[in-house]
């Protein structure tokens, strides 16, 4: 049995939301059969499916936030939610141009809202490769972030 939402949310990225050649997009309800079909626990479902549909509102909300520069300050359970390797590695695509501000706080928002304990550098990235995924105009950030996702993986299968 798969254990976690991040679990869910990659295997619905791999094979749903990633996937070119697919000419229909399934709903709600067939996901869910497949997702339990694959292992998944009704619970973990659910919040999986909840998480999207958060992301969904951020990037919706996205147009209304103001652009400026500022510094970031993490609270007490951001940092507890991620380590420094991960809060530096967000600062590191923010001065990259990877992330800007909004999509920062984005990755941030979907970091916390994942029912898990401390989320690792692993599961960090794959959290900014689903919210570049999503967020228009953010291709070339995107294909970098995949980039380094992708072959960081091919170099642990070897």
């Amino acid at each position: 049995m798969k254990e976690n939402v991040l679990d869910v949310l990659m295997y619905l990225f791999e094979n749903y939301l990633y996937d070119e050649d697919l000419e229909v997009e399934p709903d709600e309800d067939s996901l869910r059969t497949e997702l339990g079909a694959a292992g998944f626990r009704r619970a973990e479902i659910d919040k999986a499916l909840s998480w999207l549909e958060g992301l969904v509102d951020l990037q919706e909300d996205l147009d209304d936030q103001p652009r400026h520069q500022s510094i970031r300050l993490f609270t007490e359970p951001e940092c507890e939610k991620m380590d420094t390797e991960a809060r530096g590695f967000l600062l590191y695509l923010e001065q990259a141009g990877v992330l800007d501000q909004a999509s920062r706080e984005m990755v941030i928002d979907r970091v916390m809202a994942l029912d898990a304990g401390e989320i690792d550098l692993d599961q960090l990235k794959w959290v900014v490769l689903m919210v570049l995924f999503n967020l228009p105009g953010q291709e070339a950030a995107f294909a970098w972030m995949e980039d380094l996702v992708f072959n960081e993986m091919a170099g642990h299968l070897h």
